[in-house]
């Protein structure tokens, strides 16, 4: 039998009623042994109120006798606890009980998340409605309701439970509610690395699995052909910020049936059948980071494509002992001018980096598959702006390019043909391209509203847009108190350490440092310790970690990873340009100058900056809270984040 989920106490709602309270408070010590005496006091004052509305509920309601009651259930895999769930007959009741006389912001955003999250992972939760209250416990009858959460005093809270609109039906048993293997969270970036590396495998998330299953599938069986055939291939997986290419990618390094289609070399087999590679050298050091926690070698997990190149580009250089080779943001590799630069050669003997790695893998023996993970719209750095086309042209000038094919999803077909007799026409499938974003618990359209944002200008459709993603539990705040929206994030995530929120910045901005004491300078950032920035807690006794707000990370340090929640603190470098008639939307003016050296020159700085803010956007998980500075010249850009619908905290 599955183990059930801990909780502080359970019950049929009857039981509930006629329990003695004291116990309650005892099995609830029990769960939290740390539990000082204002929460003991809030368990004593909220418990006394659910037992008298549960009490109101009986008489009132003919079904209520097969209601049942969890107390503080512990979210698996989490340590969330959401104050009490009621299993009501057709629906599912979060209630969230706060010592207060009116909610907050943070408050209805907390229990929505809990509900929201319920919806997406519970595999009981699926087609019945999971209804969120907040209840100020000060607070007497129904306030006006916040979105989809249901603000009330306790004295009202039978008559809310009793008016929720629903299908009739069995409530769900509460065994089987506590299941543990019922909810599956979806992972963060960095949990899925470490559980592949202590398993072999990701958890399941049967909704988020239906977006990526198909493509890790067909990889498989790509890899498998290659290998029957003794070809060469090149698959591109395409996919929207936050469709889980990165998760694609790490599946794809960790798939067992590899070791059974590595060619022996010198009567062995290779130890390593493929690799992860990264240009992003902030992902490499946390990855690396969090499976050194795990006392493993975070290098032979994932590796920096410069040290890579390094390796295997040298005269007499050993042949790359993996197969599979993924590259992550294949859109965003170094063209030739940049790789001069930065492995500091002669312009005219270098090349792109995708020459390079097909170069590299001609030399594997018999079969080799490179997967480039591409993305859209993040080209952030000088020497990326070369785009796709340099993988195709690296195919047609390998001497082997009648060995090699093309997987790309359709779309990318015109930008792949190879114009020559001996190569191979790309072969399409809809199933390299991912549509749906996973990376923020499955709202839809965060990518498509950030998009709509940086074009500049609010329409009904952003407005849309933007209220879809407030109900789907996705949550876009602006102020111009910067304190505010640092207690937002405290008081939002108070009683939940695992969360990870932090400030994040533009690096071409001038004004934030001098004039907010936000410090996104160079020589402050450059200074960040990633790995403990994001996976360190606040009693970090180094003073690391991304939740005390104190250390700021640019688009460069967050890119291709995640928080729960960003405080993105707007800069100079990319203001609203109030007249309609321009024709860029932005203004770019009063950004930091890119220096000109070396050989790679910047193509489109005002691009590069609109990217970068894609980015900053597109961090959190299910919040982004927007500090716009109080000076005059930021007016126009904070009424237009708040025309296109991002909330202002109070």
């Amino acid at each position: 039998m599955t183990p059930l989920t801990p909780r502080g106490w359970d019950a049929p709602l009857p039981k509930f009623v006629d329990d003695d309270r004291r116990a309650i408070i005892e099995s609830l010590r029990r769960l939290v042994p740390d539990a000082g005496d204002p929460q003991i006091d809030a368990w004593r004052s909220s418990i006394k109120d659910l037992q008298s509305e549960s009490g109101e509920l009986l008489a009132r309601d003919s079904a209520a006798g097969s209601y049942g009651t969890i107390l503080e259930y512990v979210m698996p895999m989490e340590s969330r606890r959401p104050d009490c769930i009621f299993l009501v007959d057709g629906a599912v009741v979060v209630v969230e009980m706060k010592g207060k006389t009116e909610a907050t912001m943070a408050d209805v955003d907390q229990v929505a998340a809990y509900a929201r999250d319920l919806r997406c992972y519970h595999r009981d939760c699926e087609g019945q409605p999971v209804v969120a209250i907040l209840v100020p416990t000060r607070m007497s009858g129904i306030g006006p309701k916040e979105g989809d959460v249901i603000v009330c005093g306790p004295d009202a809270l039978e008559e809310v439970i009793r008016s929720i609109d629903r299908a009739r039906q069995s409530p769900t048993p509460i065994d089987r509610f506590l299941d543990e293997a019922a909810y599956r969270p979806l992972p963060t970036l960095v949990q899925a690395a470490r559980e592949l590396l202590r398993s072999g495998n990701v958890r399941r998330v049967s909704r988020a699995a239906a977006a990526t299953e198909p493509t890790v599938d067909l990889i498989r069986e790509i890899a498998v052909e290659a290998a029957r055939s003794k070809t060469r291939r090149l698959i591109l997986v395409t996919g929207v910020p936050g469709a889980g290419k990165t998760l694609v990618g790490l599946q794809a390094v960790h798939a067992d049936y590899l070791d059974t289609l590595a060619v022996d070399r010198n009567g062995e087999k290779p130890t390593a059948t493929a690799v992860f590679l990264s240009g992003n050298g902030p992902l490499v050091e946390v990855l690396q980071y969090e499976l050194t926690k795990e006392k493993a070698d975070g290098k032979t997990f994932v590796r920096g494509v410069k040290d890579y190149v390094k390796r295997y580009s040298r005269r007499n250089s050993p042949t790359p002992s993996e197969h599979v080779l993924v590259f992550d943001e294949a859109q965003r590799a170094w063209d030739r001018e940049r790789v001069a630069d930065g492995h500091d050669e002669p312009l005219e003997n270098a090349k792109s980096e995708p020459e390079l790695f097909i170069e590299f893998a001609d030399r594997i023996p018999e079969w080799c598959v490179v997967i480039g993970l591409v993305g859209t719209g993040q080209e952030i750095h000088n020497g990326e702006e070369g785009g796709l086309q340099m993988w195709r042209e690296a195919i047609a000038k390998s001497p082997r390019n009648a060995d090699w094919l093309i997987h790309c999803p359709d779309q990318l077909v015109p930008q792949m043909r190879i114009e020559s007799t001996s190569a191979r026409p790309p072969l399409p499938d809809g199933r390299l391209n991912l549509t749906t974003e996973i990376r923020f618990h499955l709202s839809k359209d965060v990518h498509a509203f950030v998009a709509g944002l940086l074009g500049g200008k609010p329409t009904p459709e952003l407005s849309s847009l933007a209220a879809s993603l407030e109900q789907s539990g996705y949550h876009l705040r602006v102020t111009r108190n910067y304190e505010k929206s640092r207690n937002y994030l405290r008081q939002r995530y108070e009683n939940e350490p695992d969360k990870r929120f932090g400030v994040i910045a533009s690096s071409r901005d001038r004004h934030l440092a001098e004039n907010c004491g936000i410090k996104n300078d160079f020589q402050s950032t450059k200074r960040v310790k990633f790995g403990p920035w994001f996976a360190e807690g606040e009693d970090d006794p180094k003073r690391r970690s991304c939740r005390l707000m104190e250390d700021v990370v640019t688009e460069f340090g967050c890119q291709g990873l995640e928080l729960d929640a960003a405080l993105i603190a707007w800069g100079s470098d990319l203001l609203k340009v109030a007249k309609e008639s321009d024709a860029q939307p932005w203004s770019n003016a009063l950004a930091a100058k890119y220096r000109s050296n070396g050989h790679a020159k910047v193509k489109d700085p005002y691009q590069l900056r609109v990217n970068a803010y894609r980015v900053l956007l597109t961090r959190g998980r299910e919040a982004s809270v927007v500090f716009v500075p109080p000076e005059p010249m930021f007016d126009a850009t904070f009424e237009y984040l708040v025309a296109s619908g991002f909330r202002p905290i109070l």
